[in-house]
């Protein structure tokens, strides 16, 4: 009786000895996403391949990530252009008013911070996040009438000014 032998998938072992995976997404001081790269083996089965960052590189799996790196370039680039969208709506606008407790020097109590302006920013409808708010010089402590730069995210700015008034004493 003639043994048939199966064909498994070999995990194909590199020039170093490692075992070679496809990156399914990328992964910091290892390489970027489709990329074949050699690790050792119990990297890649005990970490990589369980968390869903690598897979083995048989054709159909190539495949795959093929149309996986397909879709996930029109959801970036349907991101971008939501993103350079918000970008124009902000650099449209006059502004906005954030009202602080303050002194009569016009020092404020507390400060204005990212949380408040992209609060501000949201009360104009505008999704900003309290990350994409850039403040160089820290929060803002005085009254007064500041340009705020917005780092969106892709490389794609957009700058609000921020007027932080007195708030009115309530009687």
């Amino acid at each position: 009786m003639a043994a048939k032998s199966k064909q498994r998938n070999q995990i194909r072992k590199g020039p170093h000895g490692g075992m070679q995976v496809v990156l399914t997404e990328d992964v910091a001081h290892l390489g970027k996403q489709g990329e074949v790269v050699e690790v050792r083996p119990g990297y890649g089965r005990n970490y990589l391949i369980p968390r869903g960052m690598a897979t083995i590189p048989t054709p159909h799996n190539l495949r795959l990530l093929e149309r996986y790196k397909i879709r996930v370039k029109q959801a970036r680039d349907a991101r971008v252009a939501d993103l350079k969208n918000l970008a124009e709506q902000i650099n449209k606008m006059p502004g906005i008013t954030i009202e602080a407790n303050a002194n009569a020097e016009g020092h404020l109590y507390g400060s204005v911070g990212a949380a408040e302006i992209s609060k501000g920013l949201r009360g104009k409808l505008l999704q900003v996040d309290p990350e994409m708010v850039n403040l160089d010089g820290g929060p803002i402590k005085e009254t007064g009438l500041y340009a705020v730069k917005l780092n969106l995210g892709y490389e794609i700015e957009a700058e609000v000014k921020v007027a932080v008034i007195k708030a009115q004493d309530k009687k």
